[in-house]
């Protein structure tokens, strides 16, 4: 009896371990509220940047630029405490080091800082400042206003006249006059610290009846800080404020003169205002008069975002360690402005493009000599557009038309050889032979 074997069995195939996926990178992403500025935004803010230079140095402002980084305290002194910028919008972190450091949010109290650190109240006086640059707030992004934006401002420090005030609310004004928005001043006082702690009073207790009505955000500002109820934008709020107590009753006489006094300067250099009494501003350090600039639009959107403000504080320096010394100032939002000047002008963008000269090249040679031309032509202050990397002329002339070029230089192999260059008239297609070491002077003449 045989016996039969049982075969084996077939030995069974472990599926292969599939390779592990690679982590696919998402690309870099802006931080909230940050952005990048391209074109066609660079036209209308080198527009706006070029005026307002021209404009502060005509009144005798010297630039300053003081460091994005600053000691927390200089904030919390000078700005106040329970402010909106302090409480919630201040880019603050400690240092390896230990040191409480804060990104500037706001210019006036660094360049206050710089008064005092560096000896200024000994210069005559008064002293004055213009800057261009960054401000830092932790605040929901909205229409031109960004956690990184750009300011314009100036800072008249160590002078109490009310010419002064009236100064800074017509560079404002006239920097955007300048740039073809038309706009208007609201413009209010609040008075001294003293008369001020008196309408505080009546504030409260108008708005202590009112409470019920009020968001819980109005409810903490009337506990510890009540004339920012008058900022608030809160539903509701403007049929309250309506009925609200005005600062004005409450001004001393001085602050009232003083305040007269600014209104007639604007009369007189025929600035547009319109009297707020409810314009507080959202600063501790402000005394007197307060001032934002708002464009004139038939669109309301467009009308109620303000391109800038500002005002007198003369407590501000004495906060912040100093002797009281009067000073006052304004800033005005670079991108708001810049926004507002594209809706208006939007042909700003297309010129900024335009040549009056385009450089061709045909060859290696003809690309050296048209690198020189290019350049003498350029240190000359002539207008001129080359595409050297390229090498067909079809392609390059299509450039020279989109730039708006009304004369074409064309240098080839022979050019060079013959010490020549060909000057073409780009509307009528007509040319002519030229010494290339004349070409500058030869361009001169046909631009006239």
């Amino acid at each position: 009896m045989t016996t039969k074997k049982t075969p084996a069995p077939a030995a069974v195939k472990k599926p292969a371990e599939a390779a592990p996926k690679k982590k696919v990178q998402q690309p870099p992403q802006l931080v909230r509220g940050m952005r990048d500025v391209m074109n066609p935004e660079w036209p209308y803010r080198d527009k706006m940047y070029e005026e307002a230079k021209r404009l502060a140095e005509d009144y005798g402002y010297e630039r300053i630029e003081t460091p994005i980084l600053e000691e927390t305290s200089l904030f919390i002194r000078g700005v106040g405490k329970v402010t909106d910028i302090v409480e919630k919008e201040m880019f603050s972190f400690e240092t390896s080091g230990g040191e409480k450091v804060t990104m500037r949010p706001e210019g006036t109290s660094p360049i206050s800082r710089a008064y005092l650190q560096h000896g200024m109240v000994n210069r005559p006086q008064p002293v004055k400042f213009w800057y261009w640059s960054s401000m830092f707030r932790h605040e929901r992004p909205q229409s031109g206003r960004y956690r990184e934006h750009t300011q314009w401002g100036c800072e008249c420090i160590g002078d109490a006249s009310s010419i002064l005030d009236a100064q800074q609310a017509f560079l404002a004004w006239k920097l955007l006059d300048v740039l073809g928005i038309p706009s208007i001043v609201h413009i209010n006082s609040i008075g001294t610290p003293e008369s001020r702690a008196n309408y505080r009073d009546a504030l409260v207790a108008f708005f202590r009846t009112k409470r019920h009505k009020l968001s819980e955000d109005d409810k903490k500002r009337l506990l510890k800080n009540p004339l920012r109820l008058l900022d608030s934008k809160e539903p509701g709020m403007e049929e309250m404020k309506a009925e609200a107590p005005q600062i004005v009753d409450w001004l001393d006489e001085a602050s009232k003169t003083h305040f007269m006094q600014v209104l007639e300067y604007l009369d007189e250099m025929g600035v547009p205002y319109q009297l707020n009494p409810y314009l507080v501003r959202g600063l501790d350090y402000y005394t007197r008069t307060v001032f934002e600039v708002f464009p004139v639009s038939e669109d309301p959107e467009v009308a109620k975002l303000a391109l800038g403000g500002g005002g007198r504080y003369d407590i501000l320096i004495e906060q912040i360690g100093g002797k009281p010394t009067p000073a006052c100032g304004f800033g005005l939002g670079v991108e708001r402005v810049a926004a507002r000047l594209r809706e208006i002008n939007p042909a700003l963008a297309d010129k900024s493009s335009e040549r009056d000269v385009f450089v061709a090249q045909l060859g290696d040679q003809g690309r050296k000599k048209a690198f020189a031309i290019f350049e003498a032509l350029r240190a000359d202050g002539i207008r001129t557009a080359a595409t050297l990397s390229k090498d067909a002329i079809k392609a390059q002339m299509e450039v020279a038309n989109k730039c708006g070029a009304k004369w074409a230089i064309i240098v080839g192999q022979k050019e060079v050889l013959d010490g020549t260059a060909i000057i073409r008239d780009m509307d009528s297609g007509t040319q002519e032979t030229v010494d290339s070491k004349k070409i500058v002077q030869e361009v001169r003449k046909k631009l006239k």
